[in-house]
């Protein structure tokens, strides 16, 4: 399976939208928990979305992964800091979350490179 990261998390935005649109007090309390949850405290903000990202491995959920891989680069997550959060999430969700984490991997080179305004690699 082969994904266009930055552009999936474009087409998903626009489908949470829609969400948000049909289900408002809902999608508003997602919104509050997600804030809450995410809010720089003992934990900063990247360390936050590497555990995510974990979780989003673990839980094999793509659109997961695209979401916190994004917000993990857009806090600095350097790729031997994402590597380590993909170890754990292999550690603790074996087989299956070693193929997730490659997906993650994907999305790290992705979105780091578009960052930096040059080719993934």
């Amino acid at each position: 399976m082969i994904h266009d990261w930055p552009e999936l998390t474009k087409l998903l935005s626009a489908d949470v939208r829609q969400l948000r649109l049909g289900a408002p007090d809902v999608m508003k309390a997602f919104s509050a928990l997600a804030m809450s949850a995410s809010a720089p405290k003992a934990l900063d903000a990247k360390t936050k979305e590497l555990i995510a990202l974990a979780i989003g491995v673990a839980t094999r959920c793509d659109d997961c992964i695209a979401f916190h891989t994004k917000a993990a680069v857009d806090h600095g997550a350097t790729r031997d800091e994402v590597l380590e959060t993909l170890g754990m999430a292999i550690y603790m969700g074996a087989g299956p979350s070693a193929m997730y984490a490659s997906h993650a991997l994907a999305a790290y080179s992705q979105f780091s490179a578009a960052k930096a305004g040059q080719p993934a690699t």
